[in-house]
């Protein structure tokens, strides 16, 4: 049974520092980190190795955008673990990926990530045995869309990975189901906060919620029985005292653009080129069917 769910936030991103940048895998918005963000997510590492081992996670799943495999590859290096991305093997996209708001109409969609075939050649950890859970809309969510997106993602994908179909390939048992106890999710701010809201229900106001580059939030389960609520935070919610500068370019969803009239998220552009392109997920998302490997 899963018992503790790490939750960190991605270290600061390259085009933060500068507007002079390309993406390394081609991808549309998908800065890597700057040098001071990979200097975040060495300490982040730091912070994990040095955990008792009984507090270790034996599990590292990262969101498909490069500046999260970039954060988590250290930690997974300090860890000898794999890391296993949540990408979506067709479509290509993740369930605790990035947050965009529902795009403007007739603008095209928002990027989509590789899948771990074509991103382990940049990040040689990623076990590309693993499928992922989540497919995410590409014409955007809004808020009420990506909390039901996290929610529908954690009851699928907690399942799995305490033995469902398919259990993640490392640390099974002799019985052949996941003897995992504590996990990582590396994501993004947005992901990050309702991935806290989800799993600790009503105990935290998802409004409220910051989170800064590389922070870590620990969630214990207290309840037996499902997943949504069934958590609460233990230490400091997004907790970056590890960190040289504490808490830098922390986020929430107070900051996002509402529309003063309807109360709803500004719409945003999509991707120039994708106009004519269609995302089979629709709106919403879509839980990817599993099958036994």
């Amino acid at each position: 049974m899963i018992e503790t769910i790490y939750i960190a936030r991605h270290g600061f991103r390259l085009n933060w520092v500068t507007t002079n940048w390309t993406s390394a895998t081609g991808t549309a918005r998908d800065p890597t980190l700057a040098a001071y963000g990979v200097t975040q997510a060495e300490q982040l590492a730091k912070h994990f190795a040095s955990l008792p081992e009984s507090d270790r996670p034996t599990a590292i799943f990262s969101s498909a955008f490069y500046r999260c495999l970039q954060t988590a590859t250290p930690v997974a290096t300090a860890l000898n673990l794999p890391l296993y991305v949540e990408h979506g093997e067709y479509k290509r996209t993740t369930g605790i990926g990035e947050w965009y708001s529902p795009v403007e109409p007739g603008t095209g969609l928002h990027p989509r990530p590789g899948n771990a075939h074509s991103l382990k050649q940049y990040f040689p950890l990623i076990d590309t045995s693993y499928s992922s859970t989540w497919l995410v809309s590409r014409y955007g969510e809004s808020l009420e869309e990506v909390q039901r997106r996290t929610d529908g993602f954690l009851e699928a994908f907690i399942p799995r990975v305490e033995g469902g179909d398919p259990a993640p390939l490392a640390h099974h048992g002799s019985s052949g189901v996941s003897t995992h106890k504590k996990i990582i999710l590396i994501g993004h701010a947005a992901s990050c906060i309702t991935l806290i809201k989800s799993l600790a229900g009503s105990k935290v106001d998802g409004a409220d919620i910051r989170i800064g580059t590389c922070s870590v939030t620990r969630m214990e389960k207290e309840s037996e029985g499902g997943v949504l609520g069934a958590f609460k935070v233990v230490g400091q919610l997004a907790d970056a005292s590890f960190l040289t500068n504490g808490v830098e370019r922390d986020w929430g969803f107070r900051d996002i653009l509402v529309d003063e009239t309807t109360g709803r998220v500004i719409n945003d552009h999509g991707v120039p080129g994708s106009e004519n392109e269609v995302d089979e997920t629709s709106h919403g998302g879509l839980l990817i069917p599993t099958s036994k490997m």
